[in-house]
């Protein structure tokens, strides 16, 4: 396929980069699973694996589906485009940057906004990272909302087919960083998320939590307050594990208890949007409620 081609049909370039991706997952199977050289949560498990190529084809399928619509959209919007952007290489250039800034945004809200985070759970759900780990994501990303970060490009001006492969080249490009293989790339980490970078991300120690949103740029982070180093040894995961292999509840558990607990009886509308927009990790309704009750529970006994 010439380049002409991928940019009119930018949809297959992750099926294009598809064996170059397999011939990485083998090279890191071998030197973790086979010689040991890497740590046990490195090791390919295969139940885990299974899962994770599962949910990349219902990814795939879900973003296939919805992309005719999303499509649509694009279009409309590019004709009120601000600027006729004419694609040569400097063009092409400004486009991997800008479409790697709305990344950062897109992937800070992923973990910043609830609603958003229980789609992207499901990729960072795994206590393994090795490079299958960079297949599990979720269909529900287009539900999210992920499709409405990119349309700001479309809006000033780059053709919509540009924009998707810039969106694929980026993800197509994170899949080397899912790996415990290489430790560090020296001068390069100043500047590009690295696979050193990207393990503090999937960290759930404390410190680590919320950091390294980078998608190829790591100067986003720098620039923004969320980079860390990594130093610690990185503890994979999140801090409600799911345990499972089976793709549907890695996909739609945490849509299960999101929308279980804001539609609970007796929440006032103000507790049920925040239960699905405030941060994760942000205070429950129901505890800021009993927090007040206990605050409120010596000033009881003293006025009786």
């Amino acid at each position: 396929m010439d380049f002409n081609s991928l940019i009119a049909h930018p949809e297959v370039l992750l099926l294009v980069l598809a064996p170059l991706f397999f011939v990485c997952i083998l090279a890191e199977w071998y030197f973790g699973d086979r010689r040991g050289r890497l740590p046990d949560n490195a090791r390919y498990h295969l139940p885990e694996v299974l899962c994770n190529f599962t949910l990349a084809g219902l990814h795939q399928g879900a973003d296939i589906l919805t992309g005719l619509l999303i499509a649509k959209l694009y279009l409309w919007a590019f004709d009120w485009r601000l600027l006729d952007i004419q694609m040569g290489l400097g063009s092409f250039i400004a486009l991997i940057i800008a479409q790697d800034f709305c990344y950062y945004w897109f992937h800070r809200a992923s973990h910043r906004v609830r609603w958003m985070w229980a789609a992207h759970v499901a990729h960072h759900s795994s206590e393994r990272m090795n490079f299958s780990t960079a297949f599990r994501q979720s269909l529900m990303y287009p539900f999210a909302g992920m499709w409405i970060f990119w349309l700001p490009l479309v809006v000033v001006g780059f053709d919509p087919n540009w924009v998707v492969f810039a969106v694929l080249l980026n993800l197509g490009l994170q899949f080397f960083v899912h790996t415990q293989a290489i430790k560090t790339l020296g001068p390069l980490e100043w500047v590009f998320n690295t696979p050193s970078h990207h393990r503090v991300h999937h960290g759930r120690n404390p410190q680590y939590i919320d950091k390294n949103y980078a998608g190829v740029l790591i100067i986003w982070d720098r620039l923004f307050g969320t980079y860390v180093k990594e130093e610690e040894t990185v503890e994979y995961g999140i801090t409600k594990p799911v345990n499972s292999f089976n793709p549907l509840v890695v996909t739609f558990s945490e849509w299960k208890a999101m929308f279980s607990e804001a539609f609970s009886p007796g929440l006032s509308l103000k507790q049920r949007l925040a239960l699905m927009f405030a941060p994760p990790a942000a205070p429950e309704p129901q505890d800021k409620i009993a927090d007040a009750d206990a605050d409120a529970e010596p000033e009881r006994k003293l006025a009786s």
